[in-house]
C-alpha cells in the first residue's frame, strides 16, 4: 500500500497556514462578503485561504491538479487536491464557530478519484481531524500529539443520534417524510451543521448522519476520516465515496437502514 505520510504532512502544513488566515479575519467587523451566482456567500477568507493553498501546492506538488470551490480545476493528472477554504461561510460571516478547512488528496483509481488523505481543521473550535488510507484516522493538535478515532459500536436506530445540517433540500427530492420518519425513529436528533457530522460520526458520538445536498469538495475530506475510522461513508443511492451530490455516513451498523429511510417512496 502506498505511504501518504510526506503527503499528509503537507496537508497539515495547508491547513496551518489557512487556519492563520482565516482566523486574521474570523469576526473581522470590516469582512467583506460576496454573493455568488448560486446564491451562497463567499467571503475574503475564502478566497485568500484557497488563493494561499494553492500557492502552496504549486510550489511543493506542481504535477498535481488542484480543485477548490472557489476557483475551480487547475491542472490534470491522476493525483488532485479538493479544497474547500471555508466549509460553513454562514457560520463563519455571523461569528458562529462552526467552520472548518477541508483539504484532500484523491488519486485515480478503478471507480473514479478516491480520497486518500484528508484533513478537517476547524480552528475557532480549537479542533482538527485526519486520516490517511490504510493508516487511521485521528483527532489532535498534530500528527505527533493525536488520538486514534473509532466509530461507535451502536446497533440499534432507536438508540442512534441522528445529525444533519438542515431541512433544506429533503423536501425538494421528496425524501422529508422518509427523513422525518427517521428523526422519530432514532434516540436522538441534533442539527449541528456542515463538516462537523462526520467528525462526530468519526469520533464515536454520533451514529448517523446524512444531507441532501453537497459538493464534491465537502465530502472528500470527511469521506476519508469516516472510512478510516471505521464507518461507512456514501451517497444516499448508496455509492462508496464522495460523488454522488449527497451524503450519508454512519458506523457502519446502522448505515442499510439510514439509506432505507431516506429512500422510502411514499
Amino acid at each position: 500500500m502506498p505511504d501518504y505520510h510526506d503527503d499528509l504532512r503537507l496537508a497539515h502544513v495547508l491547513a496551518d497556514a489557512a487556519d492563520a488566515t482565516t482566523m486574521d479575519r474570523f469576526k473581522a467587523l470590516d469582512l467583506k462578503v460576496e454573493t455568488k451566482p448560486d446564491m451562497t456567500p463567499v467571503s475574503e477568507a475564502d478566497k485568500a485561504a484557497e488563493e494561499l493553498i494553492r500557492g502552496h501546492l504549486q510550489r511543493a506538488r506542481p504535477r498535481d491538479a488542484i480543485l477548490g470551490e472557489e476557483y475551480g480545476i487547475e491542472g490534470t493528472g491522476p493525483r488532485r487536491w479538493v479544497v474547500d477554504p471555508i466549509d460553513g461561510t454562514k457560520n463563519y460571516v455571523r461569528g458562529v464557530p462552526v467552520w472548518a478547512t477541508l483539504i484532500s488528496l484523491m488519486e485515480a483509481g478503478e471507480g473514479g478519484y478516491q480520497p486518500v488523505v484528508g484533513v478537517v481543521s476547524a480552528p475557532a473550535l480549537g479542533r482538527r481531524w485526519w486520516a490517511a488510507k490504510g493508516g487511521g484516522a485521528y483527532t489532535g493538535r498534530s500528527l505527533t500529539s493525536a488520538t486514534r478515532l473509532h466509530v461507535s459500536k451502536v446497533e440499534r436506530i432507536e438508540d442512534a443520534s441522528f445529525a444533519y445540517s438542515s431541512l433544506t433540500g429533503w423536501e425538494a427530492q421528496g425524501r422529508l417524510d422518509g427523513f422525518m420518519d427517521l428523526t422519530r425513529a432514532v434516540w436522538r436528533t441534533r442539527g449541528y451543521g456542515d463538516f462537523w457530522p462526520y467528525m462526530m460520526v468519526a469520533e464515536g458520538s454520533v451514529d448517523i448522519c446524512a444531507e441532501p445536498e453537497l459538493s464534491l469538495w465537502d465530502m472528500a475530506a470527511p469521506a476519508i476520516v469516516v472510512q478510516e475510522a471505521g464507518g461507512v461513508f456514501t451517497g444516499l443511492d448508496g455509492r462508496e465515496g464522495p460523488h454522488s451530490g449527497n451524503a450519508a455516513a454512519s458506523n457502519g451498523l446502522l448505515h442499510e437502514e439510514l439509506l432505507g429511510y431516506l429512500n422510502q417512496q411514499y
